[in-house]
């Protein structure tokens, strides 16, 4: 008879895998022992040095939570969900996303339960996740579930009161972590669409309005209750606020109109944004023109206290719109008034008649109470009382901007808004230009440092001025990349307008310097230098003939940028190289510098010699002082060269049309002068220069080597710009050649007008037209 051997019989154990086996080790056989910490630190280390076992680990603790659920045992639920927070806190890798998969369907397991407590601790474990800061997005992951569940848990209706209260505080606690957890992820920006902003806000403001009961906590400012459980009307209310302060511009039209249309506010204020919230407010008082004067009542009240609030900063719809809007609203409710004044047929009808006036008599007070305010905001603002006009778009823009805050320039500035402003910034109006640098400052300045910065000067000593900053965040490091080059463009661009004044100037070097304070890192630092650099060589070289204040004028506020600069990056050698030509402008070149070239009476020189290097800023240098670790100084060596694009041509007042006609006009005249006078410069050294070749094959090799070092060193978004302008402009001829050469067909009737110097042919149709008889079929 064959016999088994006696360690046979226990064989499936050994062979189990190992991470099963260590999972199964922190479950004690007693749950009431509580996770065993020995097993758990096994299973951590095990975890942390084997990432590539945590989905496998999350997947089997997930089978063991169902079962353990389906069975009803609760203390191992609880051990499970201890263990998953802790692999949670300790693991950061790659491999982690398999497992926080593993990790949100337990948490929906336990929130699918009808167990209050279970509910609790999934909730509970949610938050702790929320408060993880992953190292790269998901790009897949999504809280629809989470959302729509948290939400029905904030409308308990537990017959237990202490029961019910620690569901909604619970459910509101799961809001403000998938708030937390989304908000700031833009691949996570659904969380901002209707249809979850229809249930997440009005679960809070449920608890917000149910908190008012007399029988719960004595006041809603208390955090918790006497019993020393959570207020969920004051957890709702900070929840609230948290949401609207996270919302960005183009996002609070979702997060108002559930507010709107919700049947718990009687009233709101709303701080942040608040001229957006006007205009939401006003459409909503237009659809709800036709509804109880108690409603229409309240709409304006809410209106009112907008309006109040606004008052402290700037009312962004024209005062003139809102004027509008009420006194159409005053209008129809003394119309609804005295139609119900002239149906009253009987005392019964008399009564209620009465009634309903003085129901339209209330929303009547509150719309000329609302006009009050109104009127007190206009007051400060006499040109919108006076001529009762709009203000021109950039001076709301920079009402409405004035102490605005976002953590993220790419919610602050986004192309639809970016573009259209920097257009403006070239057009030929100097106060135009200015407007825009202020727009710029305000969305820019996040920690107020213009009034340090007020008057463009040398700073001797930068860090006595105590700027505000903090770190570059990822958002802002990847608008640089993608806008900052257009910003570089409008910038030196911008500097070289022959209508700029001191303000303009000093505006522009506020500029830069707001830019190195709020978005510079070590690759933005080199692209500002060679901006920099870039406007010096401009003045120097001096191609377009800019008059001798301009030069000056970009000189002095190179300087006073490059002397904030080198002590804002605290670069000792930098500091003396910069220190070296300010201090010898102060003995050869006063000009130079801005505390005197914007005197009123300062001496201008006849010429700038770029032979005198000791007055200028050099590119070797700076190159040398930054050379070392954390800047690519290469890259200095890459002169600045800013792309034109077809905003610039569009934006200026003369077009090329005009410049075609003025070449016409004027080149049959002085073409035979030309001529003669090249004629008579013709000399043998001429000639010899002009047979020998070799200084052209120099420049040509040079200019070769510039132009490969361009295209290795320079920034991807600069050689896609130069590329993209030089498609722009290929398509700009030939849509000239086109319109030149294509003319309208002759008319018949011999009629010829002549205009700025072309003949013109009017267009006949087609039917009048004579044709060949070869031509006709």
């Amino acid at each position: 008879m064959f016999c088994v051997p006696a360690g046979v019989c226990g064989c499936c154990g050994p062979l189990r895998p190992r991470y099963k086996r260590l999972v199964d080790n922190i479950f004690p056989e007693d749950p009431k022992d509580g996770l065993s910490k020995s097993d758990m630190e096994k299973l951590t280390f095990y975890a942390v040095s084997a990432p590539e076992k945590l989905d496998r680990i999350g997947a089997y603790l997930a089978e063991r939570l169902s079962r353990d659920v389906v069975r009803h045992r609760y203390g191992y639920v609880v051990i499970a969900m201890e263990a998953l927070d802790q692999l949670l806190m300790a693991c950061h890798s790659q491999s982690i996303k398999p497992f926080v998969e593993s990790f949100l369907h337990m948490v929906a397991k336990l929130l699918e339960s009808r167990e209050p407590d279970l509910q609790v601790l999934g909730t509970n474990s949610f938050v702790k996740f929320a408060n993880i800061e992953e190292d790269t997005p998901s790009y897949h992951r999504r809280y629809d579930f989470f959302v729509s569940q948290f939400s029905a848990m904030c409308h308990s209706t537990h017959e237990d009161t202490d029961t019910r209260n620690r569901i909604r505080v619970a459910g509101i606690k799961g809001l403000q972590g998938v708030v937390r957890k989304t908000v700031n992820d833009e691949l996570q920006a659904i969380i901002w669409e209707p249809q979850h902003m229809d249930k997440l806000i009005p679960s809070m403001l449920f608890n917000m309005q149910d908190g008012e009961e007399p029988d719960r906590c004595a006041t809603r400012s208390a955090p918790l209750c006497p019993d020393g459980e959570e207020n969920p009307a004051v957890l709702a209310e900070n929840c609230f606020r948290e949401l609207l302060g996270r919302a960005a511009y183009g996002n609070m039209n979702n997060a108002v109109r559930p507010v709107l249309v919700s049947s718990y506010v009687k009233n709101f204020k709303i701080a942040q944004h608040s001229h957006h919230v006007i205009q939401q407010v006003l459409n909503h008082l237009d659809t709800n023109n036709k509804s109880t004067p108690r409603v229409r009542a309240g709409i304006v009240q809410v209106l009112l206290e907008t309006v109040a609030i606004a008052a402290k900063g700037s009312v962004g719809p024209t005062v003139l719109e809102v004027f509008n809007t009420l006194l159409k609203h005053l209008r129809m409710s003394v119309d609804f008034e005295l139609g119900e004044s002239s149906r009253r047929n009987s005392a019964c009808s008399v009564s209620s008649g009465r009634g309903k006036e003085s129901e339209e008599r209330i929303v009547q007070n509150a719309i000329i109470q609302t006009i009050g305010m109104l009127a007190t905001v206009a007051l400060r603002q006499p040109p919108f009382v006076r001529t009762k006009v709009k203000v021109h778009p950039l001076d709301s823009s920079l009402q409405v901007t004035s102490g605005f805050k976002s953590k993220s320039m790419s919610t602050a500035l986004p192309p639809s808004f970016l573009d259209p402003l920097f257009s403006i910034s070239l057009m030929e109006d100097s106060e135009l230009r200015q407007l825009v640098l202020e727009i710029l400052h305000n969305i820019i300045d996040r920690h107020d440092n213009r009034a340090k910065l007020r008057g463009i000067r040398i700073i001797p000593n930068v860090a006595a001025l105590k700027i505000k900053r903090e770190k570059i965040s990822k958002q802002d490091i990847a608008f640089m990349k993608k806008h900052g080059q257009q910003l570089y463009r409008h910038i030196y661009l911008g500097c070289k307008e022959e209508d700029n004044n001191h303000k303009n100037f000093e505006l522009l070097f506020t500029t830069l310097a707001i830019v190195t304070i709020e978005l510079a890192n070590e690759e933005v630092v080199i692209d500002l230098i060679r901006l920099s650099i870039a406007l010096q060589e401009m003045c120097l070289i001096n191609e377009e003939n800019m008059p001798m204040f301009i030069r000056c004028g970009i000189m002095a506020s190179v300087a006073a940028y490059l002397n904030f600069l080198s002590q804002m990056i605290a670069n000792p050698p930098f500091c003396q190289h910069v220190s070296k030509v300010i201090e010898m402008r102060s003995v050869e070149a006063l000009f130079l510098l801005p505390e005197h070239i914007f005197k009123d009476k300062c001496p201008l020189p006849e010429s700038l010699d770029k032979e005198d290097k000791h007055l200028y800023f050099q590119t070797a240098e700076i190159a040398e002082c930054l050379a070392g670790p954390g800047y690519n100084a290469e890259r200095l060596s890459v002169p600045y060269i800013p792309q034109v694009t077809d905003e610039d041509r569009l934006t200026r007042r003369k077009s090329f049309v005009d410049t075609i006609s003025l070449q016409v006009d004027i080149m049959p005249n002085s073409l035979p002068d030309k001529q003669s006078q090249l004629a008579e410069e013709i000399t043998f050294a001429t000639l010899k220069k002009a047979i020998d070749t070799t200084g052209l094959e120099e420049q040509e090799r040079e200019k070769r080597r510039q132009l490969m070092e361009k295209f290795q060193k320079a920034p991807f978004e600069e050689i896609a710009a130069h590329c993209e302008s030089k498609a722009n402009m290929l398509h700009d001829r030939l849509a000239q050649i086109f319109e030149l050469t294509i003319r309208p067909p002759p008319s018949p009737s011999g009629v010829v007008s002549i205009s700025a110097g072309h003949t013109q042919h009017p267009s006949v149709p087609v039917y009048e037209m004579k044709f060949p008889d070869l031509c006709v079929y």
